[in-house]
């Protein structure tokens, strides 16, 4: 069973960057899209950017569009570890709780209740 593992967050100052990771163990995240998310204190977990599992198509929440770029590892598509998110130009609001999730489909969904497997989160302060 594949296993997924975040790590990265932290705290930052409004405007400054964060590389998240998110990588695989028991298995490859091959032929699995992959999503991120984030849920901030009292607020529903929502979407914040998506890669299909060939790396060919990415989608990102409005919120989130020209500051955060995903991304995933390049050194085999067959043997697949890792899924990144970096944020660039943080703001207060992005805080949350960050999880990164795998569809089994493939084709990297806006949908959380689309993804089989799910990360146990990293959080991400920003300080205004």
């Amino acid at each position: 069973q594949v296993q997924l593992v975040e790590s990265g967050g932290g705290l930052v100052q409004a405007g400054g960057s964060l590389r998240l990771s998110c990588v695989a163990s028991g298995g490859t995240l091959a032929g699995y899209g992959m999503g991120w998310f984030r849920q901030a204190p009292g607020k529903e977990r929502e979407f914040v950017a998506a890669i299909s599992w060939r790396g060919d198509k990415t989608a990102y929440a409005d919120s989130v569009k020209e500051r955060f770029t995903i991304s995933r590892d390049t050194i085999s598509r067959d043997n697949s570890k890792a899924v990144y998110l970096q944020m660039a130009t943080l703001k207060p609001e992005d805080s949350a709780l960050y999880y990164c999730a795998a569809d089994m489909l493939g084709g990297g969904t806006t949908r959380a209740d689309e993804y089989e497997l799910w990360g146990q989160g990293t959080q991400v302060t920003v300080s205004s």
